[in-house]
C-alpha cells in the first residue's frame, strides 16, 4: 500500500503534501519545518556576527556563512512548499473553492505573526524614543527613501490592477502588469542596497553603533527580506502566468501573493513615517 493510499483510506480527504520530499508522515509536510529553520538560522547568523564585532563569541565568518546557508536553505524550503501547494498537478486539478479559501485563510494567519514580528521591533524603536534619541548625526529623510517609497506604492496599484485583469480575463493586461509589479519590487531592492550602501560607507552610519542603528537596520532589514520574499514570490507567479497557468476561475496563488504584497507595502508605509520621518521630530 503506498502512502497516498494509505492517508486515503485512513483520513478520506486531499491531502496537499502526499508528493512532498522528504515523505511526510501522515498529514505532515517537512516543507514548512525546513523553511521555519532556515528563517530562524536568519538570527542566529545575524546574531553571531554582532557578537563576534563584539568580540564575544565566534567569528564574523561563521556568522555570515550561517546566514547565508540558512538563506539557501529557507529558499529551498519556501520552493518546496509553494510548488505543492500551488503548482503540482495544477493542469489536471479542477478548481477547490473549499481548499482555495483554506489557502487564503492560511496567508492571512501567516500575515497575522508577521504583524506580531514588526510590531515587537516597533516596540522596541518607541522604547529608544521614549528614552531620548540624542543625536542620530544623519539626514535619514533624502530623495531616495521618498523614491523608494512612490515606488512601492506604485507596486501595489499595478498588482492590485492585474488581478482585476486577471478576473475580466483579460490575459495581455494581467500578465504586463504582474511583470510591471516584479520590475518595480526589484528595483525597490535595489534602492534600498544602494542606500545602505551609503549610510555604511559614506554616511558611517553602522549597525552597532548605538540603540537607534540597531533599531533602525533591524526593521529596514527585516521589511527588505520579506520585500525580498515577496519579489521571489512576484517571480514564480509571473512566471506562471507565462505559461497561461491562470484564469477568472483560477487565481489563488495570484490572490494570496496580491495580500502579502499588499501588507509589505503598507509596513513600508508605516516605517517612514516612523522611522525616517518620525526619527527627524
Amino acid at each position: 500500500m503506498t502512502v497516498a493510499d494509505d492517508t486515503t483510506e485512513d483520513h478520506g480527504h486531499h491531502l496537499p503534501a502526499v508528493k512532498d520530499f522528504p515523505r511526510g508522515f501522515g498529514e505532515a509536510s517537512w516543507w514548512p519545518f525546513i523553511t521555519a529553520v532556515g528563517g530562524s538560522g536568519f538570527y542566529i547568523g545575524a546574531a553571531l556576527y554582532v557578537m563576534a564585532q563584539r568580540d564575544l563569541f565566534g567569528s564574523t565568518t561563521l556568522g555570515g556563512g550561517i546566514f547565508v546557508a540558512s538563506t539557501a536553505l529557507f529558499l529551498v524550503g519556501l520552493y518546496g512548499w509553494l510548488y505543492h501547494a500551488f503548482v503540482s498537478d495544477f493542469w489536471n486539478r479542477e478548481a477547490d473553492h473549499h481548499n482555495e479559501t483554506k489557502l487564503r485563510w492560511g496567508m492571512l494567519t501567516f500575515l497575522g505573526s508577521e504583524i506580531a514580528t514588526f510590531g515587537a521591533l516597533f516596540v522596541y524603536y518607541f522604547f529608544i524614543r521614549a528614552g531620548g534619541l540624542g543625536e542620530i548625526g544623519i539626514h535619514l529623510t533624502g530623495w531616495l527613501v521618498f523614491a523608494n517609497t512612490a515606488i512601492l506604492i506604485a507596486s501595489s496599484f499595478t498588482m492590485h490592477y492585474a488581478h482585476v485583469a486577471l478576473l475580466n480575463e483579460n490575459r495581455r493586461r494581467f500578465v504586463a502588469l504582474l511583470g510591471t509589479t516584479f520590475g518595480l519590487g526589484v528595483i525597490f531592492l535595489g534602492g534600498q542596497v544602494y542606500e545602505y550602501y551609503e549610510f555604511l560607507v559614506h554616511e558611517n552610519f553602522g549597525v552597532l553603533e548605538g540603540a537607534f542603528n540597531n533599531g533602525f537596520y533591524a526593521l529596514t532589514g527585516l521589511h527588505g527580506l520579506h520585500v525580498s520574499m515577496g519579489a521571489v514570490l512576484l517571480g514564480i507567479v509571473f512566471g506562471r502566468s507565462l505559461l497561461g497557468q491562470y484564469s477568472s476561475e483560477r487565481h489563488v496563488s495570484v490572490s494570496t501573493v496580491s495580500m502579502y504584497w499588499h501588507f509589505v507595502d503598507v509596513v513600508w508605509v508605516f516605517l517612514v513615517v516612523v522611522l525616517y520621518v518620525g526619527a527627524s521630530l
